[in-house]
Order: C-alpha cells, then sequence, then structure tokens
C-alpha cells in the first residue's frame, strides 16, 4: 500500500468504520496532556498491543486526540501498527532508545559480571528485574536448565504483586507508594496469587525482614521463584534478582537453601559494586 493510500484509508482512521472528526468530546479534567499523553500512551501499548479504540477507552481519552497522538508516534518510529489486526505495538525507536539504556546501565554490568562467574546455578531461570511504574521488567534473562520455562525470558513484566521479583521491589519503595499501589485494583493471575492488602502487607514485612522473597504458583501454576533486593549508594532499591524454577525443584528443600544463599551472596555483591553501604540504610 503507497503512503499517500495508507493516509487515505479509512481503515486507519477507525476500527468502527465511523468517520471520527477531530473535533471531538473535550478531554476530561485530569487528563494527560502533551508529551505527558504521549508517554501515557507508549507505557499503555508497552503492556499489551492495543488499538486506538482500546486506549481510548482505557486511558478515558476522545478518539480524535489519542488517533493523533498514535500517528505522531508511529510516524516517528516510536510505534508501529499491525494490518492484519489494527493494533500498534513498540516500535523500532524505542528498541533502540532501550537498548542504548541496557547499554549503560550500572546494574546490569554488575550482575552480568557476576553471572559469568556462577557456576553453582543450575535448573533456573535468572533474571535482572527493575520496577518500572507498577510493573517488574525483565531487562536481562538466562535458562539455566533443560525446560525452558516460559514467561521468563528478557522483556517479560508483570504487577509488582506477582511474583517474587515483585514482592521484593515494592517492598523496598516507601510507604506512599505502597499504600497508592494497595489502592488499586489488583490483577489475578492464578489462584495463588495474593490480591489482599492486608496480607501483601505482610508478606512485605516478611520480605524486609528475611532479605528476600518466595513465591509459588502465583504468576505460573507450574513455577516458583525467589529474588533478592539490590541496592544504590543511596541505600535504595535499584532492582531485583531473581531465579525462577519449576515446581518439582521447589521440592528440594536442601536446593532451594543453596539457591537462596547463591542468590543473596550474588545480589550483596552487585549493591557493593553499586557503592551500597548496609550499615546506612
Amino acid at each position: 500500500m503507497k503512503k499517500s493510500d495508507r493516509a487515505a484509508d479509512p481503515s486507519r482512521q477507525t476500527e468502527t468504520g465511523v468517520d471520527h472528526k477531530d473535533d471531538g468530546p473535550a478531554e476530561p479534567a485530569g487528563a494527560p496532556r502533551g508529551m505527558e499523553r504521549s508517554f501515557a500512551i507508549l507505557d499503555y501499548i508497552a503492556q499489551k498491543p492495543a488499538r486506538v479504540v482500546d486506549v481510548t477507552r482505557d486511558l478515558n481519552l476522545p478518539w480524535a486526540t489519542v488517533h493523533r497522538t498514535i500517528t505522531q508516534l508511529e510516524r516517528a518510529q516510536f510505534l508501529r501498527r499491525d494490518d492484519r489486526t489494527s493494533r500498534y505495538e513498540i516500535g523500532p525507536r524505542l528498541w533502540h532508545i532501550g537498548s542504548a539504556y541496557l547499554a549503560n546501565n550500572a546494574t546490569l554490568k554488575s550482575a552480568l559480571a557476576y553471572l559469568s562467574q556462577a557456576r553453582n546455578i543450575k535448573n533456573v531461570a535468572v533474571q535482572v528485574v527493575e520496577r518500572m511504574g507498577n510493573h517488574s521488567v525483565v531487562i536481562h534473562a538466562e535458562q539455566r536448565q533443560t525446560d525452558e520455562i516460559t514467561k521468563a525470558s528478557y522483556g517479560y513484566h508483570f504487577p509488582l504483586h506477582c511474583g517474587s521479583k515483585g514482592w521484593v521491589l515494592l517492598a523496598y519503595e516507601s510507604d506512599a507508594f505502597i499504600d497508592a499501589y494497595l489502592a488499586r485494583d489488583l490483577e489475578r493471575m492464578t489462584a495463588h496469587t495474593i490480591t489482599d492488602p492486608d496480607r501483601i502487607r505482610k508478606e512485605l514485612e516478611a520480605v524486609r525482614h528475611n532479605g528476600y522473597a518466595i513465591t509459588e504458583s502465583d504468576v505460573q501454576l507450574f513455577t516458583g521463584s525467589i529474588s533478592a533486593p539490590i541496592f544504590d549508594d543511596e541505600g535504595r532499591i535499584a532492582a531485583s534478582i531473581c531465579f525462577v524454577y519449576l515446581k518439582k525443584v521447589a521440592a528440594d528443600e536442601e536446593r532451594i537453601d543453596a539457591l537462596i544463599q547463591e542468590l543473596l551472596q550474588m545480589a550483596n555483591s552487585v549493591s557493593f559494586d553499586l557503592g551500597w553501604n548496609p550499615s546506612r540504610s
């Protein structure tokens, strides 16, 4: 399809076949504007590919505003459109920017140095995870077992209350952040996902007391995980290291104990590399 044809193609203007005008209803009070609106749309589509009508509905913005913003983002290659589904997804220019972020990420560099020397970490998927908004995002993953674990690779993201990696990232945030997060409607990924705010608070206290988190079957029914925090030179949570394993590994208590020690040693070593001083925490 030619560029001029694409611009005139009604399917690229609306998924409903209705000819929307640019003089739609005013934006609701408190709606994001300008660059803030673009960031909100990018963040939404990063979580799942979406149509214009999906973004309009879920972000409570006028159709014309969303369509105009998405068109600009697509033109700049921050987004790209799947012509089969009319859904937009993250584009190559954002991948370029994201890869530059990873190339200069001090936490990741230090973690990779220790991972290259870690010979005893077997039968797990190893992840380096950061908090981005209300999600834990895997910025590096290595599969160190014969049976590859699904949804344990680079790029996957889950709500912070799902999985040990999210628990760690949430546990060391400010009280105000935790309060605001737990006031949201919390997604249940499996029947074992904890969504009760009071119970989550108790679990977060246990994470801070023990220095690590351990969960089972709350993200996928056939997996468990353990995670520990990485701190920066100011004593703030920078990331978490997570070991994901199949439930058959979870049944071996000695193996889990050994993995916990490996995990804590690695997380502490990376934290020290970043300038962390536990006496100031």
